[in-house]
């Protein structure tokens, strides 16, 4: 099976928060999307050579943590001056 490298982020974007949404507390969020990333290399990937897999998938992984850390934080950043202007 031949997965698309581009969707694999937003992928483990939505995996993460799906587990977040069963109960797991937000400070593992990244732990996880490194887990899902890991293992969606390995055998998704790059399954003919482990190093490579595992590798991609822990940048996979980091990237989507990274990605939805960044964006919360800008939203959270935007909300805060919209509040301070309107004051």
């Amino acid at each position: 099976m031949e997965i698309n490298e581009t969707v694999i982020v937003p992928i483990i974007m939505s995996i993460v928060e799906m587990v977040k949404g069963l109960g797991m507390p937000r400070k593992f969020s990244a732990v996880v999307a490194v887990i899902v990333g890991a293992v969606t290399g390995t055998f998704f990937i790059e399954p003919q050579n482990f190093r490579i897999g595992l590798f991609k998938g822990i940048v996979y992984g980091l990237t989507a943590s990274g990605l939805y850390s960044g964006t919360k934080n800008t939203v959270e950043q935007v909300r805060d001056n919209r509040n301070k202007s309107c004051k």
